[in-house]
């Protein structure tokens, strides 16, 4: 489940701006076909999780939420927006860290991340609302429900990886990670095979779901660039599958909580 020869990066562009209610699937379709391309069942498709969140109506106004006492009390701490603290509170399990300018939490899907990944960048118009956008509720089957309706497209069913960046508590910049999948083989069990020098592997598990999310985080972008789906093609690893949830480090296991 690795590369057997080059792998290849294509970036969906010329999409329209997604919506409430938008069939994802049909855009991303278009999308391929203004490229002239079709897909194959051993292609991955990674899409941006903001795209998918838009589709699924996961938008709140912030101008509607009403912050509580906790929400208040960590506002001053963060100096962030009270009503965009009462969210994060709204979609987290947890508060781990809380200091100026940084809130991390651990989401009650499991991830650990800054503001339970509510985003403001590129949700809408100022003048039309204080919009946020919210994590797809179950990524996971998100990935599953978009691979379906591809493969009733396409004849074939891609492995659709959907990706948001994260920050990394020992290193600076952020980089995109694989939030929810289906069809891809996201960890791969290295241990028990052999190294050049003949010794046997013991903890090695490759992240390869994260790794193709980064690969195609570097033709996404993070700003302005307008290209929310990159196609992946020479990956060995798309037929089998597994929920990226699997990723999560189990609490017992988690030495920095």
């Amino acid at each position: 489940m690795s590369a057997a020869g080059p792998i290849t990066l294509i970036g969906l562009r010329g999409m329209p701006e997604v919506t409430r209610g938008s069939d994802l699937a049909a855009l991303l379709a278009a999308a391929l076909g203004e490229q002239e391309l079709s897909l194959r069942a051993s292609d991955v498709l990674v899409v941006a999780q903001k795209v998918v969140s838009k589709a699924e109506g996961r938008l709140v106004d912030l101008a509607a939420v009403v912050p509580g006492a906790r929400a208040r009390e960590l506002a001053a701490v963060t100096a962030k927006d009270p009503r965009l603290v009462e969210l994060i509170l709204s979609e987290s399990s947890e508060v781990l860290r809380a200091q100026r300018d940084v809130l991390i939490v651990r989401h009650r899907l499991g991830y650990v991340m800054a503001n339970a990944g509510i985003d403001r960048s590129n949700v809408a118009d100022r003048a039309a609302g204080e919009w946020v956008v919210l994590l797809p509720s179950d990524p996971d089957s998100s990935a599953a429900a978009l691979r379906a309706a591809l493969g009733r497209r396409f004849g074939v069913a891609p492995g659709v990886i959907i990706s948001d960046s994260f920050g990394r508590p020992w290193r600076l910049g952020v980089m995109n990670v694989a939030l929810g999948a289906a069809g891809v083989a996201l960890l791969v069990n290295r241990r028990g095979e052999a190294d050049r020098g003949g010794r046997r592997l013991e903890a090695t598990e490759v992240a390869s779901g994260d790794a193709l999310a980064a690969a195609a985080g570097l033709i996404m972008g993070e700003a302005a660039e307008g290209t929310p789906a990159v196609l992946i093609r020479g990956f060995e690893g798309s037929s089998a599958s597994g929920p990226a949830l699997g990723l999560i480090r189990p609490l017992e296991e988690d030495l920095f909580q």
